[in-house]
């Protein structure tokens, strides 16, 4: 199996859906972070899923 990684260049083009803000990239958790949102986007095979069904609330 590979390991496809998430080009962290891509956060320049991605922002929160739910406050179209800025995000910041979780390398270890694989996931985009809201901060204002207060969210976290899992990152599936090297593609963020930017769905706030799939999005978890940060504690």
């Amino acid at each position: 199996m590979t390991d496809i990684s998430f080009d962290p260049k891509m956060l320049e083009a991605l922002i929160c859906p739910q406050t179209r803000g800025t995000l910041d990239y979780d390398a270890e958790a694989q996931e985009l972070i809201s901060k204002n949102a207060n969210l976290a986007f899992p990152i599936r095979n090297g593609i963020p899923v930017m769905l706030l069904d799939e999005a978890r609330t940060l504690d």
